[in-house]
């Protein structure tokens, strides 16, 4: 009995809470989009709770992944996610022009690349961890160096990615690296220009797509290359084509105004409203009220994160719960922005809500690896001391 309650204690029932209110909103959007799209003839619903039992085994089995396993098997992990985006290139299935998906047994359709997420998240905390410990006098010359390898780390599975091509999963990984070297240690002499360059290099890439396209054509871009650009500017320009979705979406969000329309009442069509459009039919069934309740919880899960890596206070920890809100905040970001036209679709689905397993899982394991902290926790800290002392 002791045994059992001490494990009990062990779990973080904050984030466990936060979860299954996330998986029942995705319950109940998925039915609603489903009930109104005639053209929807899977059972969506069950199988995306099939996905959720499976999330949750995988979710048990991460957790059993504590401090001396991730730092041994990191590279390991690292080496079969390439594997897994090299295989899914030869023998993947195309979708929609993007030849991301592998077929599962029984499951269906999986994207290696959402599991990948994960395992550049445990990589990257490891190449921190240990340059941090073998280089403790932070210098420029020290840290361009830490740069260095966490840029060859995260351009690898990128390219990869990008010969599928899926840009957007591309650009989560980007917002991972880029979270995780704010909290590495390295120097503001080296953030600072890198990141205002970036800042500088996309905003007059942005100027000259809106306002000097042709200059860009001289240097060898093609001009269909900016239509997701100025559609999601300007979506008016092209109704009935490239800006479609974004003025559907907004108009079904527009329709829930305060409190919504109820569950199912969704009287605008939109594409893929199941998947990346979802926060549509939660906008339009329960209004803003719905949609608020539902950024709150993703703010409390973010939230309990940050506590996870202040309570512990084991820097590979730390910078791993850094990777886990990266991929979480960008994913929540990026798909609302893109459904009430602030941010350009780019084919990000709305993390534990969107259908689809392979997002599922790749956020279940990520939310896995935060509860392992603190199951591992007592376990972890005796192990780093000891590495301590042996130093």
């Amino acid at each position: 009995m002791n045994s059992r309650n001490k494990i009990a204690a062990r779990i973080d029932y904050g984030i466990v809470l936060s979860l299954m209110l996330l998986c029942l909103i995705s319950m109940i959007s998925i039915y609603s989009a489903q009930l109104t799209n005639e053209q929807y003839t899977a059972n969506f619903v069950m199988k995306q709770a099939v996905w959720f039992v499976v999330s949750g085994f995988a979710i048990f089995v991460i957790m059993q992944l504590d401090y001396e396993r991730l730092t041994k098997w990191a590279y390991y992990f690292y080496g079969l996610g390439l594997l897994m985006l090299v295989f899914v290139l030869i023998f993947g299935k195309e979708v929609n022009g993007a030849k991301s998906w592998i077929i599962i047994p029984f499951l269906g359709n999986l994207q290696p690349s959402e599991v990948v997420k994960v395992i550049l998240i445990i990589v990257l905390a490891k190449v921190i961890w240990d340059h941090n410990r073998k280089f403790r006098t932070h210098t420029i010359k020290y840290d361009f160096w830490l740069l260095v390898k966490m840029g060859i780390f995260t351009i690898v599975p990128i390219g990869l990615i990008m010969l599928q091509p899926d840009l957007g999963t591309g650009l989560v990984f980007i917002a991972i690296m880029s979270g995780m070297i704010l909290v590495s240690g390295i120097t503001w002499k080296l953030i600072v220009p890198i990141y205002g360059s970036i800042v500088t290099i996309g905003g007059t890439l942005l100027y000259l797509v809106l306002y000097h396209e042709s200059w860009l054509v001289k240097l060898g871009f093609k001009s269909y290359q900016f239509e997701r650009i100025h559609t999601w500017i300007n979506p008016e320009t092209d109704p009935q084509g490239g800006g479609y979705q974004v003025l559907r979406a907004m108009t079904a969000i527009g329709s829930g105004q305060i409190s919504g329309n109820g569950a199912g009442y969704n009287a605008i069509a939109i594409p893929e409203n199941h998947n990346d459009f979802i926060f549509t039919v939660i906008g339009g069934d329960f209004g803003f009220v719905g949609a608020s309740i539902l950024l709150a919880i993703y703010f409390l899960l973010i939230y309990q994160i940050i506590r996870v890596a202040l309570d512990v206070g084991i820097p590979f920890y730390s910078y791993i719960c850094t990777g886990v809100v990266m991929m979480i905040m960008f994913h929540v970001l990026e798909n609302v922005g893109m459904n009430i036209g602030l941010l350009p679709i780019t084919g990000i689905p709305l993390p534990f809500i969107s259908y689809g397993g392979s997002a599922l899982l790749g956020n279940m394991m990520a939310i896995g690896l935060v509860l392992g902290i603190r199951y591992n926790y007592q376990k972890s800290m005796f192990t780093v001391k000891e590495e301590k002392l042996a130093e």
